[in-house]
């Protein structure tokens, strides 16, 4: 099993290069196409989620943990700042998703096992399993 751990901006402009990582990484793993789009968009969802939903200004940093084993990646993207600082043009953000919105339906139609979570100190998880 292979273990990656990356600590992400929060700026709306990184999630290009996330996009772009993880679909090398699933690409990597032995995913084929449709499937390494399909992790592709369900972690640009993912990201957005924490990063900006509910807040004021976008998460100063996230982190993204890929774990891929042979047919299977597992994918946490969780919240790892106390504050909100990068300043938004908008609020509430343009982009930003909302409760129930079509980017959670997206995560859950995409991914094969999805887990929505709040620490006890606020900061939110999102748990995605893509099998083969």
């Amino acid at each position: 099993m292979d273990n990656l751990k990356f600590m992400i901006p929060g700026k709306p402009e990184y999630l290009t290069m996330v996009r772009l990582s993880i679909s090398s990484i699933a690409m990597t793993a032995g995913f084929d196409i449709d499937a390494a789009e399909d992790i592709k968009t369900a972690v640009s969802e993912a990201c957005k989620l924490i990063s900006c939903h509910g807040y004021d200004g976008f998460s100063d940093k996230y982190e993204l943990q890929c774990n891929v084993e042979e047919k299977r990646i597992e994918i946490l993207i969780k919240d790892q700042c106390e504050l909100h600082t990068l300043e938004k043009l908008s609020k509430p953000c343009r982009n930003c998703p909302k409760e129930g919105d079509l980017g959670v339906f997206v995560i859950q139609s995409l991914m094969n096992e999805v887990e929505f979570g709040i620490e006890e100190d606020g900061r939110k998880s999102i748990r995605m399993v893509k099998i083969v």
